[in-house]
């Protein structure tokens, strides 16, 4: 029976449901990883995101493998080549050898809100595409990476997830993709995290055209803020967010240029930071070695200090 039909029958939280996993179900893949003696040494999933094959994963899904293999929910089972991983943000780009192959449509992170429903879908455990279902927990929270670094505006959900989702898609109910399940607290209730789809996007269109991703640090960790009405008249600011410390690494650029835990930026060598993906695109390779000029609120105070990137 055709999901419409089914859907005035439903009540709307299982509608939603449905039509999450019927648009991006067909997308999911099943990653196997293989080690140098041929023997499975892992597994996981991904999502395609582009008709002609181009997969969204994990880092650490395809970490050490020699080969790769994805298979799809109708059975399909494809050689897969590891075009490119970033461990900094647990972010891996595959390309299967097939063609005219099913692909999700990417939703847009920066546009969820906390309590807005979400569908994970993967492989928990090599159970072929398994659905879960839940909601945003909250947004802008910061994750330390196998690799060990810390990743910046990530998604908590409470949608369930099991070894072997890992690299699998977070969805929201209109069935867009909004996020890649990365990580789970194993001894707690409830408590996943998900690598928002805006970040994951910036890097795999760096890893598609250069293999990596060249970047600059400034050695802190940071969260997605508003900026109170009454600081962004006094200041004339325009945009209603910005970018606050959390966290700064001793020695590195933003601790040396004097930058402290609160401190809020709100720009970046004079382009404007209203959250943590604009921050990343900023510290590009080019700016290593680099002096530039960052602005940030100190409590109600407007400063401006120099800072130098270092490179990565």
């Amino acid at each position: 029976m055709p999901l419409d039909a089914l859907s005035d029958e439903l009540d709307p939280y299982s509608a939603q449901v449905m039509q999450a996993f019927d648009r991006v179900g067909p997308a999911v893949v099943h990653v196997m990883a293989f080690g140098k003696d041929g023997r499975p040494a892992g597994q996981g999933s991904g999502v395609i995101f582009t008709p002609d094959g181009y997969v969204l994963t994990n880092s650490h899904v395809v970490a050490g493998a020699t080969r790769l293999q994805a298979s799809l929910t109708d059975g399909q089972s494809f050689d897969a080549a590891l075009i490119g991983d970033d461990p900094a943000t647990d972010i891996a780009v595959l390309r299967l050898s097939g063609t005219g192959l099913p692909h999700a449509e990417l939703g847009v992170s920066a546009a969820l809100r906390v309590g807005q429903l979400v569908v994970a879908i993967g492989n928990p455990l090599g159970f072929t595409c398994t659905v879960t279902a839940g909601i945003v927990s909250a947004l802008g929270r910061t994750l330390r990476t196998r690799a060990g670094g810390l990743l910046d505006s990530v998604i908590q959900t409470d949608a369930p997830l099991n070894p072997g989702n890992s690299g699998g898609p977070l969805v929201s109910g209109a069935g867009r993709v909004v996020g890649i399940n990365t990580a789970m607290i194993g001894p707690a209730q409830g408590i996943c995290f998900a690598i928002g789809i805006d970040t994951a996007i910036w890097v795999a269109t760096r890893l598609m055209r250069d293999g990596q991703v060249h970047r600059s640090r400034l050695g802190l960790s940071a969260q997605t803020v508003p900026i109170t009405t009454r600081v962004r008249r006094f200041h004339g600011l325009d945009q209603a967010t910005g970018v606050m410390v959390s966290d700064l690494v001793a020695d590195d650029p933003g601790k040396r240029a004097g930058l402290q835990m609160g401190d809020v930026l709100v720009s970046f060598d004079g382009t404007p930071v209203t959250g943590v993906d604009d921050l990343h695109r900023a510290l590009t390779q080019e700016r290593a070695g680099v002096e530039v000029p960052i602005r940030f609120l100190r409590r109600t105070e407007l400063l401006t200090l120099l800072v130098t990137p270092r490179e990565t």
